[in-house]
């Protein structure tokens, strides 16, 4: 069996992180600190601190820190591996078999590869960073091209028009053209 395709940024090649990860983190980290502080503070001004409650705060830090930190985006010609704390899902994207984008609330990408890989990406990280949509984009036109992709050409359609209609609405802002 083919190993599992796991792209790596290496200097001079075409790997796209998710270019808001890292301040999303920080984010993260930074509320949950500050709850940390906060509830440790006034718990110890009210009646005392005590090492039942201290754990408690610590735990409820670290679920809220776990509940808001993002999934890590990397992608690469040929493949995206997207990564959180637990798990590391990587797909073939020069071999998508199928793409799914619902509607309703869930705004994620479904992408499946021809080995059985899936994995969700996130919409707001495709829209705050193109250069990693394009990567995308340009596997999964290979994939139809090869004829491997042959579920959800409607829908990777729907997203391109969102992805370009929303670099273009953003460019027209800052240009003050909008």
């Amino acid at each position: 069996m083919e190993p599992r395709f796991v792209p790596q940024p290496e200097p001079g090649d075409r790997t796209v992180q998710d270019s808001e990860w890292a301040g999303e983190a920080r984010a993260a980290a930074g509320c949950a600190g500050l709850l940390l502080a906060l509830s440790l503070t006034v718990d110890a001004g009210d009646d005392g601190l005590t090492l039942s409650s201290a754990l408690m705060w610590i735990t409820l830090s670290v679920a809220l820190f776990v509940i808001l930190l993002p999934a890590r985006v990397v992608a690469a010609p040929g493949g995206v591996t997207v990564q959180n704390l637990w798990s590391r899902r990587s797909v073939r994207t020069d071999r998508i078999a199928t793409v799914r984008w619902p509607d309703g609330i869930e705004q994620r990408l479904v992408l499946t590869d021809t080995d059985g890989g899936q994995a969700q990406i996130e919409l707001r990280v495709l829209l705050a960073d193109p250069a990693l949509w394009l990567v995308l984009e340009a596997d999964a036109r290979t994939s139809y091209e090869n004829g491997t992709l042959r579920k959800g050409l409607r829908d990777l359609d729907r997203l391109t028009r969102r992805v370009e209609w929303d670099t273009a609405h953003s460019v027209f802002t800052i240009s003050g053209l909008h």
